[in-house]
């Protein structure tokens, strides 16, 4: 995994770089908030390891912007604050997990994999393309931040399509997976569907992701 480390104490630092990469890790490491926060917003890391106390910005500050943001990478922070009162701010303050100095690598290391597995576990049960956002959980669609109002069998058109984003379908494949129909119906309803989806998902937005190969299939894709 790639990782980013906001630790000031440049020994402490070393150490735990050295404990990751022995792992087969890739560490970034920055020794203070402002940069911290910088790097962070690239949103290219699989989990952020945070100190608390750090000089300029603090991390619970650094880690409140990133949330307020809509930034959700998984954070360790790391503290000499022992106290109940100390891990539940930082927790309500959009941590994920939280270790008192001193630690054993080998917990650290633990906990770094289990805030990455619970993100990962909440990341399927969205699917994303471009602007478009499908939760399905609760059930909704988003583009652009709007909200689109689909019907039962338009949310599963959309959800297969998604789950095979940049690659053609067919229509026996739509019938088979959308429908479960095993055979031709030889009616219009893979492209009425279709239509309807296409007037709700494009319409109004500035590029179309839902698109027509003829005598192919459809694919939805970002161009």
């Amino acid at each position: 995994m790639k990782l980013l480390l906001i630790e000031d104490d440049s020994e402490t630092a070393g150490h735990i770089v050295h404990a990751l990469a022995g792992h087969g890790h890739a560490v970034e490491s920055v020794d203070n908030g402002a940069d911290g926060l910088a790097r962070a917003r690239a949103g290219d890391h699989a989990a952020l390891i945070v100190d608390r106390m750090l000089p300029g910005l603090d991390g619970l500050s650094l880690v409140r912007n990133l949330r307020d943001e809509g930034l959700q990478t998984p954070v360790l922070m790391l503290t000499t604050m022992s106290g109940l009162d100390d891990r539940v701010e930082g927790l309500e303050g959009g941590a994920d997990d939280y270790l008192v100095k001193p630690f054993a690598y080998s917990e650290l290391l633990a906990r770094v994999h289990a805030i990455t597995r619970r993100i990962e576990t909440r990341e399927t049960t969205r699917l994303r393309l471009a602007d478009l956002e499908m939760d399905l959980i609760r059930r909704t669609v988003l583009r652009a931040g709007k909200n689109i109002d689909l019907q039962p069998q338009e949310f599963r058109l959309l959800e297969f399509l998604l789950r095979n984003a940049g690659r053609v379908v067919t229509r026996a494949m739509l019938l088979e997976n959308v429908w479960d129909l095993h055979f031709d119906p030889r009616t219009n309803i893979v492209e009425t569907h279709l239509s309807r989806l296409r007037s709700k998902v494009d319409r109004g937005f500035d590029s179309e992701l839902i698109h027509t190969l003829r005598g192919v299939g459809y694919v939805l894709r970002a161009d």
